[in-house]
């Protein structure tokens, strides 16, 4: 039984006269366990409701609208504690954060439930076969972590003894026809060459269940000490493992109309390669695993630059950066400057020595280093960042509060959304990248 900590006012439950505090047990035959259970059960319109108050069990009727929630609020979005990955992957990035930073930060999920909620990955590991049953049963989209689909080597890179026997859970589910999407971290000598060959023909083996995979490089921090040896991606082995997806993508595009596996952004960047065209990302389906972000970025960007105008005062204003995007906004601001002369946005390269300089990207920059790096600086009107250097209660990930960077830094910091048409009308000064525009 679950709680139900809130009760809408006006909504259909709370007409029916459920109360704060009542116990949820079923909704229309189903025993609800967590918030699966929950979101599958209330799709009708006529639901019927057994809960547990004052140690009496009750039921009530309610009628609403198909896929309506029924006004029931619970303490956590999964009704149920989070489920934390068991696994001890060599290439984790969590294992390689110093000691000292906040406790969310060292969190590990592998939750299936967030998978479906929420996009996250998961390996199959936390799995049971009634959870994969239920799975089955509701039709839920799943997105796999897989790495390798060779059962030793599974279980070597995620240090973990279930790992390779878990993979027979991707085939019940893409028998039964569950949607997945998967991803690769691909780590030199490790599941890189033949084994990614492997992988992906097995993974292709399962089309159309599999829809899309996308392969990412495992990212390093400077505190990788004491931790599995990995060796670093150079120029040519991430060029042999783009040239390598590439080929199959070509062959799928043959066999399937599609080419449904696509390498990551920071793989092109490491290889030295030009990113594909915006049609070579057929819809962006791995958008949030960095597949082809910076090339839909460009895309918005210069589709509102088509069209912008500006009549104002002169602007000048600064973009702090990771060094993986720095090279793209610094185009686009210089574009825009061709166009509208009086609106100067200059992009400061920021280097992250708190991780190391192996890692590039915006999202894992730290207070102490802008503020370090942008320190003395003419930064103009204001800086703009990135949101998803932001991504807890408006502080960077050494805790810093982003006000105490711009009381140091004696401009504003505005956080911009990574949307094309945002980031040019927050430059102009026809939006606040802070509002929900």
């Amino acid at each position: 039984m679950i709680e139900i900590t809130d009760v809408t006012s006006g909504s259909p439950a709370a007409k029916a006269g459920m109360q704060t505090g009542d116990l949820l047990i079923a909704v229309n035959d189903t025993v609800i366990h967590d918030v699966i259970d929950y979101r599958f059960a209330i799709t009708d319109r006529k639901l019927k409701i057994r809960f547990r108050r004052d140690s009496e069990e009750r039921e009530i009727q309610i009628v609403k609208q198909e896929y309506d929630d029924p006004g029931l609020g619970f303490a956590t979005a999964l009704m149920d504690e989070k489920r934390t990955c068991g696994n001890h992957c060599i290439f984790c990035f969590i294992d390689q954060n110093p000691k000292g930073m906040r406790d969310t930060i060292y969190f590990k999920d592998d939750d299936a439930r967030l998978s479906f909620l929420q996009g996250s990955y998961i390996t199959l590991t936390n799995l049971t076969d009634e959870d994969v049953d239920r799975i089955i049963k509701m039709h839920l989209t799943v997105n796999v972590s897989v790495q390798t689909t060779e059962p030793d080597l599974r279980c070597k890179m995620l240090g973990n003894r279930k790992a390779g026997d878990s993979l027979r859970y991707l085939k019940r589910m893409a028998d039964a026809g569950v949607s997945m999407n998967c991803q690769i971290v691909l780590c030199p000598t490790w599941n890189d060459g033949d084994h990614l060959h492997k992988t992906l023909a097995d993974l292709f083996g399962m089309v159309p269940a599999v829809e899309s995979i996308a392969v990412v490089p495992f990212g390093m921090t400077k505190f990788r000490q004491h931790l599995c040896p990995i060796p670093g991606f150079t120029q040519e082995t991430a060029r042999a493992a783009v040239e390598q997806i590439e080929a199959v993508q070509r062959w799928s595009l043959s066999a399937n109309g599609s080419r449904i596996v696509y390498a990551s952004d920071e793989l092109y960047l490491l290889a030295g390669l030009p990113l594909p065209e915006d049609e070579a990302y057929e819809g962006y389906p791995q958008y949030e695993n960095g597949v082809g972000m910076l090339r839909y970025l460009m895309n918005e960007f210069y589709d509102a630059l088509e069209d912008a105008e500006y009549d104002g005062e002169p602007r000048f204003l600064t973009i702090a950066t990771g060094s993986a995007a720095a090279p793209f906004l610094d185009k686009m601001m210089r574009d825009l400057e061709a166009k509208i002369p009086q609106v100067h946005c200059q992009v400061i390269t920021v280097l992250n020595d708190f991780y190391g300089h192996t890692v590039t990207v915006a999202g894992l920059l730290t207070g102490q280093d802008l503020l370090a790096q942008l320190k003395g600086k003419d930064l103009g009107s204001a800086v703009l960042l990135t949101e998803t250097c932001l991504r807890h209660d408006d502080v960077f990930l050494d805790d810093m509060p982003r006000e105490a960077l711009a009381q140091a830094l004696g401009v504003p910091v505005i956080k911009t959304k990574v949307d094309g048409y945002v980031l040019l009308d927050t430059v102009l000064g026809y939006a606040n990248g802070d509002s929900n525009y």
